[in-house]
C-alpha cells in the first residue's frame, strides 16, 4: 500500500524549515532525517522514515507559497549564513553558490 506524506507548504518560509516540514512529514512531529539535500535525496530512495521499497508518494499543499520561499534570493541569505559558520574548506564553494543565487541562478532547496 502506498504510503502518501502531506507537506503543509504555507509551513515553510525559508530552507530552515523546509527541513523541519519535510522530516515531521515523514517521521512525526519533531521528526528528522537530515538538514541538507544529501539527506533528502536520502529520503527519496527509501529508507530514514520512508518504505525501504520506495512505494511512497508526497503530496505538497501550498506549493506555490513554499516556491517562492524556497527561491534564489532566500537561498542566497541561507548559503551565506551557512558560510559565516562552515569550515573554512567549504566557505569558499558556499560563498560562489550564493553569489550563483543572488544573481538569480544555482540550485535552491
Amino acid at each position: 500500500m502506498t504510503v502518501t506524506y502531506v507537506i503543509e507548504g504555507s509551513r515553510i518560509t525559508g530552507p530552515d524549515s523546509f527541513w523541519t516540514v519535510v522530516g515531521e512529514a515523514v517521521n512525526g512531529p519533531g521528526g528528522y532525517f537530515g538538514r541538507n539535500l544529501d539527506s533528502f535525496a536520502d529520503c527519496l530512495s527509501g529508507g530514514m522514515g520512508t518504505p525501504d521499497d520506495g512505494d511512497f508518494v508526497f503530496e505538497w499543499r501550498d506549493h506555490t507559497l513554499s516556491a517562492r520561499a524556497l527561491g534564489h534570493a532566500e537561498t542566497a541569505r541561507y548559503l551565506e549564513r551557512m558560510a559565516a559558520r562552515a569550515h573554512e574548506s567549504n566557505r569558499g564553494r558556499l560563498r560562489e553558490e550564493c553569489a550563483q543565487a543572488a544573481a538569480g541562478g544555482g540550485a535552491t532547496p
